[in-house]
């Protein structure tokens, strides 16, 4: 599944935090846990190391954003929050989402699995997502104004890049279709 959404919702909780607190790269699991579609793209290029795929996550809970508020607007039973800094000049290779945190917290649930990935600023030059639909063609996201997202479940590639001079914010709502 794969829908487009808009948000409403004041997202200074979100840009205003300290992201400072924590850096990482999403390649350490990746290489492992998603072999199949980097052999599918060629392989994973070496090129790829932690200093091109830095993000700055943090994790938000129900006492500091309204996971209700979230609920109703995207038709999602919440289970996580967080929002991604991707610095300029990094990018996030292509990839599923593989919920881990809801595995791990809910692990015999079969209800589907979804992520609704926002933008919390409007779109600045440089900055992209790249998406692959149901029928394997790819788009490109970008022009989006703050709140635009879409949700989207495990069948869905996607890639994140900035090659821009501004940082890019995304929040990620995870849970449960409703």
């Amino acid at each position: 599944m794969l829908n487009p959404v808009k948000l409403d919702y004041d997202f200074d909780v979100f840009l205003n935090a300290d992201y400072s607190v924590h850096e990482g790269s999403c390649i350490a699991h990746q290489v492992h846990e998603l072999q199949d579609v980097h052999e599918e793209h060629g392989g994973f290029p070496d090129s790829y190391e932690r200093s091109n795929t830095l993000i700055r996550q943090l994790w938000f809970d129900e006492t500091q954003v309204d996971y209700k508020e979230f609920e109703r607007q995207l038709g999602i039973e919440v289970v996580t929050v967080s929002t991604v800094l991707q610095p300029p000049g990094n990018v996030i290779p292509i990839h599923r989402d593989t919920f881990f945190q809801i595995n791990k917290r809910y692990p015999d649930d079969t209800r589907l699995k979804v992520r609704a990935n926002m933008y919390l600023q409007d779109w600045k030059v440089g900055h992209l997502i790249q998406y692959q639909e149901h029928d394997k063609t790819w788009h490109n996201s970008t022009h989006w104004s703050a709140g635009d997202g879409y949700i989207w479940d495990h069948n869905h590639l996607h890639l994140s890049a900035n090659a821009g001079m501004a940082d890019k914010y995304t929040l990620q709502i995870s849970g449960f279709l409703k």
